[in-house]
């Protein structure tokens, strides 16, 4: 055959992954019909293996959808996944070229430049899909810098402003009251639920108040145990506004999504939800939602049942601190 021919022949064929050793991300090419969007998956909590399911959810995005993916992480100097290390975050650059955001973070203290990098990306009005602990994103930005409001004890930080809400409490209790998902009746046609049923998942119910403007689609019920025929739990609570009312009565919000100007005049499109750890994604539903408010956020036609079954194996860690699974390298995510 000749060369030229050949070269023109392999350069049409999709890649099946890309790592580069010099930044410590991981980025999978799209597979199938190919969406000519670049989702950036930020990976960066201590507690809930975000670094697990980033590159579970990147891989789903990129190969079952044809969204070109790229994971970043909080790592050592030499590449290997600490999510300890709260200052880091490998590769900003790729938020440069991000047309969304996928988020699972907590309690981060980048430098100026990531802060900044991150920053830009918002106010180019790039959709916001953030899970679990990002609605107290960050923590401990040093007083000097230009961002220190985003810290989530600065009258809730970014996570209020942007998301909707910050760290309010835990609101079942942790570790022994599961979570189940009930679609919020008044908005059950939203297309982010489409083919979405049956959400559970072993981490508890956060404590939310969220502002006017955010539209819920789910809230999720306390459970007395950790599976999913645990009977919801019927005691009353405080709250954070010192009003006592039934912990399912009503049941905490755990889904929803908001419209928000930022402050460069442009427009978000935010889905949170407070579920979202690597050990929740096993629930098929689940992650079906988070996928559909990928498309919802980018304009595009959400499926009727979107393919969100794994690539590959998919073992979560529990979650827990000092649970992540040490002397773990970046690359050891890419596509096999």
């Amino acid at each position: 055959m000749n060369r030229r021919l050949l070269l023109s022949l392999l350069a049409t064929l999709p890649l099946v992954s890309c790592f580069a050793d010099d930044n410590f991300s991981v980025t999978y090419a799209p597979a199938g019909e190919v969406k000519g969007k670049h989702i950036v998956l930020l990976a960066g909590d201590e507690e809930y293996r975000s670094e697990e399911a980033m590159p579970a959810l990147g891989k789903i995005l990129s190969q079952r959808h044809g969204f070109k993916c790229t994971v970043l992480f909080s790592t050592e100097a030499d590449g290997t996944i600490n999510p300890d290390y709260g200052a880091s975050l490998t590769n900003p650059e790729a938020l440069d070229t991000a047309d969304a955001i996928v988020m699972l973070l907590r309690f981060r203290k980048w430098n100026d430049a990531a802060l900044a990098t991150f920053d830009a990306a918002i106010k180019r009005g790039v959709p916001v899909i953030a899970l679990r602990t990002s609605t107290h994103a960050f923590a401990g930005i040093e007083t000097s810098s230009p961002f220190v409001s985003w810290n989530w004890n600065k009258e809730g930080g970014w996570g209020r402003k942007v998301l909707g809400e910050t760290w309010v409490s835990h609101w079942g209790k942790h570790k022994s009251e599961a979570t189940k998902g009930v679609i919020e009746s008044a908005n059950a046609s939203d297309p982010i639920l489409r083919g979405v049923t049956d959400v559970f998942g072993t981490t508890d119910v956060y404590e939310v108040h969220l502002p006017a403007n955010a539209k819920v689609l789910m809230r999720g019920l306390v459970l007395s145990g950790m599976t999913p025929d645990s009977a919801p739990v019927t005691k009353m609570k405080t709250n954070a506004k010192k009003a006592e009312q039934g912990i399912n009565d009503p049941a905490m919000p755990i889904a929803w999504t908001r419209v928000v100007k930022n402050d460069a005049g442009t427009e978000n499109k935010v889905f949170c939800t407070t579920m979202g750890a690597a050990s929740d994604l096993p629930n098929e539903s689940l992650r079906r939602m988070i996928v559909n408010g990928v498309f919802w956020g980018l304009g595009l036609e959400v499926p009727e049942k979107a393919d969100v079954s794994f690539v590959g194996e998919f073992t979560p860690s529990a979650y827990g601190f000092k649970g992540y699974v040490k002397g773990i390298s970046t690359s050891a995510h890419a596509l096999k």
